[in-house]
């Protein structure tokens, strides 16, 4: 796995869907399939769960993904069936290449753990980058007012989803505006950037 697409935080790996996805084509990916076996619903609390399939030339490998108001960031509650097909392919692609830590995209709101239907270890979250300092630039603060796994999730799922940036080019849009990479904001510029993202564009 390319070193831009892991990301740390208390002292924690994760790996992003992006990096899975660039693994899986290196390792010879041949298809990804997927399918929405539960409809978000009054009656199931607004829970979508999808299933994806992904072939390689090592095999056939299955994950299974689920998403809901209470396991997503209040931006991507309009986008429920999109983010469980994205953790169900996350989940099936990790397998697929042989990467035992879960997916920032994986991540429940508000807490360090993999949400969804198949949890990983209670243990996996969200980590900065090594050898960086504490506190966020600019703002003073320690590491409670860092950005949460959600935020950093929904930053990087609405650059690419919204606005066809890679992980990369978010990252670099991040840096130019506030002189790090989105791990590194506070919970304040990490609110601004997702708004931001998610009004006209710019």
């Amino acid at each position: 796995m390319k070193k831009e697409f892991v990301v740390e935080r208390q002292g924690k790996m994760f790996v992003l869907y992006a990096g899975l996805l660039d693994e899986a084509h290196a390792q010879g990916l041949k298809s990804i399939k997927t399918s929405l076996l539960q409809v978000p619903t009054e009656d199931n609390r607004q829970t979508a769960i999808c299933q994806a399939t992904v072939e390689t030339e090592k095999g056939v490998f299955t994950g299974i993904g689920d998403a809901s108001p209470s396991n997503v960031a209040p931006a991507m509650t309009s986008c429920l069936i999109r983010m469980a097909e994205t953790r169900a392919k996350a989940r099936a692609l990790r397998d697929a290449v042989n990467v035992g830590v879960a997916a920032l995209e994986e991540l429940n709101e508000d807490d360090d753990t993999p949400g969804g239907a198949h949890n990983g270890p209670a243990h996996e979250g969200i980590t900065r980058q090594p050898g960086r300092s504490d506190i966020a630039p600019g703002n003073g603060a320690g590491p409670a007012a860092l950005a949460t796994p959600a935020q950093i999730r929904t930053i990087y799922l609405i650059g690419r989803d919204q606005h066809g940036l890679s992980s990369s080019q978010m990252e670099e849009r991040c840096v130019a505006q506030y002189g790090c990479a989105p791990t590194m904001l506070s919970k304040k510029q990490a609110s601004e950037l997702i708004t931001a993202l998610s009004g006209n564009g710019k």
